[in-house]
């Protein structure tokens, strides 16, 4: 590979990460390609060059941006009573430009082009998947409709703890829904991690 085609490749991987991490800092609206470009160092004229239109752009950050999941899943597949309180936690939704894509992003996605939501789509199937085969096995209920049902509890407290300005209430949310979700689905250190 020749030194100017590693170079571009360099280039268009740094502006998908950025473009991943601001996505979810302030939305796919909240920025524009100008921006994106100038805080990469370049200029907005250089754009297509790396991308055919912003919403190329937008399903290649959002693909890396779902890829950064991968840490909580694979806490998720030891313990998933840990991977609840992870998720749940002040850190994680302090912390948008580097948490959770599926919360971050799910109403700018809802309103996306079809190549954004399908990458979308598939990442969720993907923690779904994951969520869905670490839960412990029970005699009543079906582990699918309840992988959805821990996952959406999960995105839906994250996403309402962010959106209120009562701190004690934001922190009551992530520790009320969190306990629940691990009584409700019989969550102990030894079940979780077998």
């Amino acid at each position: 590979m020749g030194h100017s085609r590693a170079d571009k490749q360099a280039t268009h991987g740094r502006i998908v990460a950025i473009a991943a991490q601001r996505f979810r800092e302030v939305g796919i609206e909240g920025i524009s390609v100008a921006d994106i470009m100038t805080e990469a160092g370049l200029t907005v004229g250089g754009f297509y060059k790396h991308f055919a239109s912003r919403d190329e752009l937008v399903a290649q950050a959002m693909a890396l941006a779902l890829d950064d999941l991968e840490g909580w899943t694979d806490i998720a597949q030891r313990d998933l009573r840990e991977a609840i309180r992870a998720y749940l936690c002040d850190a994680h939704r302090d912390l948008p430009a580097s948490g959770c894509a599926l919360a971050a992003l799910a109403n700018d996605v809802s309103r996306s082009g079809a190549a954004v939501r399908e990458v979308y789509t598939s990442g969720l199937k993907r923690v779904v998947d994951i969520v869905e085969r670490a839960l412990p096995a029970t005699k009543t209920g079906n582990r699918r409709t309840q992988a959805l049902t821990l996952l959406s509890a999960c995105v839906g407290a994250l996403t309402l703890s962010r959106a209120v300005t009562d701190e004690a209430l934001s922190r009551q949310i992530l520790d009320n829904v969190a306990d629940e979700l691990i009584a409700a689905f019989a969550l102990t250190r030894s079940r979780a991690a077998s």
